[in-house]
């Protein structure tokens, strides 16, 4: 028998056919597009993820033909927090509005206003990236098309739908809504109210390792498939790469730098800590939780100074990096699209501090990466103090082919940062494990298995980089005002 994990990612879908020992047979990929029609915006058409999620299956089954036929269970991954919007008929209204999109800053404080016990129902601190303040947002400024809003679905549950034909959803993506109550994993009728929505507006709920759906008949045919697909519930991206990762007990730990950039830590219970911006999800598994923190630009921004530099390999422009005396370089903050953790303030924005003639790509590229470290940084902070005391994770995301990237987060961090062989690849591993468990009955113990560590990234001492540190973390609130002004102004 054979799985498939598909991963609804934000810059690209990605996907993996495994069978049974959980050997990867075949991965394909397909890139996304995202739009900004205006500062801070971000958008994506769901048609898009669709077309993609197609053609990906399309690559896999042309590699393996054989292995694909025998196809019992898919399972997706996704970016979370994405508004999909959906009519009676089960059309898409508008493009969706994505987690890294800042317009409905406003409007969390207007949530937590209406509904004061909301941190305790969630979990967190309202957000602009979440869903329930997008829908509030709408609600003002899009309101025909709020009226005529039948569903609300998350990226992957759309796919889900396409793949199906049926509204669902799984605990963990669903705890990044706000509409959740993530101590009982179901909706919360208080949040959905505040937001103008009920029950019937939402998919219903299954855990991510359970059977959620059949996946329509018409396109087992068309893939030349016999006999019954399952889906699984699926995953939140983050989860998924933990599952990916055999990250799914108390004190285990994962350091993500994909698009956004993640310091997640699993827990056997509810623990939230929001106002430290420390996300407390549902973890995809039953009776199990997460704490995640979270920067919204990770390695994203080193994509966007290969941009700026008109530097068309990303790895030349790491290795330039690591030739750079980091005391010589400017510091970073990595706010391009918002902060989350531990600020929550969608008005910061980045800054180079310390430019001056002499810096070049490399100095840039450095500054980058050690930014997204502090970063992090920062995150475990935050973990530390919800009571959250990480002593290592793996490393997992498009930053982790870089060893230089992981020393850099070791030192900064203080964490040992494990690097596997299939660290890139953990949302969509992690996808066809729960792919596999839904359509097997097996328990988590048995397939969610670390794999092994390609090598252990420790923490070594750098006077230099705790005083680059320091002053990062002096700077934010140096410059706290004029992010709140320059955004006013825009």
């Amino acid at each position: 028998m054979t799985y498939l994990g598909i991963d609804i990612g934000t810059s690209e879908v990605k996907a993996i056919l495994t069978d049974d020992a959980q050997t990867i047979l075949a991965s394909a990929g397909v890139t996304l597009r995202v739009s900004s029609p205006h500062p801070g915006w971000s958008e994506q058409n769901p048609e898009d993820w669709w077309h993609a999620t197609l053609d990906v299956i399309a690559a896999i089954r042309a590699a393996q033909p054989v292995a694909f036929s025998g196809l019992r269970g898919i399972a997706l991954s996704g970016q979370m927090h994405g508004a999909t919007l959906l009519d009676k008929q089960q059309h898409v209204l508008r493009a969706a509005i994505l987690w890294n999109d800042t317009r409905a800053f406003a409007e969390c404080v207007e949530l937590e206003a209406l509904v004061p016990e909301s941190r305790a129902i969630t979990g967190n601190q309202a957000m602009p990236g979440f869903t329930a303040p997008k829908l509030l947002w709408l609600q003002k400024y899009e309101p025909s098309l709020f009226r005529a809003t039948a569903k609300v679905l998350l990226p992957k549950d759309y796919v889900a739908l396409r793949l199906t034909g049926e509204y669902v959803s799984d605990m963990s993506d669903a705890s990044g809504t706000l509409w959740l109550d993530v101590a009982k994993r179901d909706w919360s009728e208080r949040m959905l109210a505040a937001t103008g929505l009920s029950r019937e507006h939402m998919p219903r709920l299954v855990e991510g390792s359970a059977a959620a759906a059949q996946v329509r008949p018409s396109l087992c045919q068309e893939w030349g498939i016999a006999h019954a697909v399952v889906l699984a519930g699926g995953a939140g991206d983050n989860a998924a790469a933990a599952v990916g990762l055999g990250v799914v007990e108390p004190g285990a730990g994962l350091l993500s730098l994909g698009t956004s950039g993640v310091l997640f830590a699993g827990s056997d219970g509810f623990a939230p800590n929001p106002g430290q911006g420390v996300h407390a999800f549902c973890h995809c598994l039953p009776e199990r939780w997460h704490q995640m923190s979270v920067i919204l630009s990770a390695a994203s921004s080193l994509s966007w100074v290969a941009r700026l530099t008109q530097s068309n390999d990303i790895g030349e422009l790491v290795a330039l990096a690591e030739n750079v005396e980091a005391r010589t370089a400017p510091v970073f903050l990595p706010y391009l699209s918002g902060e989350r953790t531990p600020h929550n303030d969608a008005s910061a924005r980045g800054v180079f501090f310390g430019l001056s003639t002499e810096h070049g790509r490399a100095e840039l590229a450095y500054s980058v990466m050690e930014g997204v470290a502090f970063a992090m940084a920062d995150g475990n902070a935050a973990l530390r103090s919800a009571g959250t005391h990480l002593e290592e994770a793996s490393f997992v995301g498009g930053g982790s082919r870089s060893r230089f990237w992981a020393q850099l987060c070791a030192n900064a961090s203080g964490l040992r940062v494990l690097r596997h062989d299939h660290g890139v690849a953990g949302g969509t591993l992690g996808a066809a494990r729960l792919a596999q468990m839904a359509a097997t009955g097996l328990p988590p113990a048995q397939v969610c298995t670390r794999p092994a560590v390609q090598e252990t990234v420790a923490p070594q001492a750098c006077g230099v980089l705790d005083e680059r540190l320091a002053r990062y973390r002096r700077l934010y609130p140096l410059l706290r005002e004029e992010f709140a002004g320059a955004a006013a102004a825009r």
